[in-house]
């Protein structure tokens, strides 16, 4: 039987009081999704308000279009899910056997303390499955505690958008949350790459990638989990 997996995406669209559009970043959904979508997984598409994905706009553009990138504006079937996700407080965690977590800076906003989203990964890490987030998206593990009561990310190697990668972008002090700091403040055993290089920590249950080109490397370690 194919394996089911749960994507779980922003709903929210605006960088803070910058009034610039943000959303999803396009090549962290695109290569996980093809990665398991050609591994014959079937993919269910949520977020926070059901229905549209924002996609970050800078992600649309030429040098942000990967292969995987370039192959979703192309696939109208894909293109159409992604227009009408089920709402996050619709999905249950035994429906599935495990969940990806696709960044952009929107899971900042509203995946960040959804309770929605806390409830479903600490379902799915106490039935045993496992869990992936990338760049920005592992912002949602903050407040997610493990079956024993401590935080999730206590004493576990992790990863994701590093500060010094924020500083680059010119947003450490538009966002609402850091990613490096969250989880270091958590207990993480916060572990880098140079900024945007590649880096994926698995440890345990928990697949976390540092940045947009360690997208598909989580995918892939997802699916050796499930393997």
């Amino acid at each position: 039987m194919s394996k089911r997996l749960l994507m779980v995406m922003t709903s929210h669209d605006i960088m803070g009081d910058t009034g610039n559009k943000t959303g999803m970043w396009l090549e962290e959904f695109a290569a996980p999704y093809y990665a398991f979508k050609d591994k014959g997984y079937n993919i269910t598409l949520a977020s926070p308000l059901g229905g549209e994905v924002p996609i970050d706009p800078n992600s649309l553009a030429d040098d942000a279009l990967t292969d995987d990138a370039i192959r979703y504006t192309k696939d109208e079937l894909t293109r159409s899910a992604v227009s009408s996700t089920i709402p996050l407080e619709d999905v249950r965690a035994e429906e599935f056997d495990a969940i990806f977590y696709p960044g952009g800076h929107g899971p900042l906003w509203d995946l960040s303390d959804n309770e929605h989203s806390i409830k479903l990964i600490e379902d799915t890490i106490a039935a045993n499955k496992p869990v992936g987030a990338v760049c920005h998206a592992p912002i949602v593990l903050k407040d997610v505690k493990a079956p024993d009561g401590k935080y999730l990310v206590d004493g576990k190697a992790v990863t994701g958008f590093t500060n010094s990668e924020e500083a680059a972008m010119e947003l450490t002090n538009v966002v609402p949350y850091l990613v490096e700091d969250e989880l270091t403040k958590r207990g993480g055993k916060f572990e880098k790459a140079d900024d945007f290089a590649v880096k994926v920590c698995t440890d345990d249950l928990l697949v976390t990638g540092q940045n947009p080109p360690s997208s598909r490397p989580a995918a892939d370690a997802l699916i050796k989990l499930l393997a």
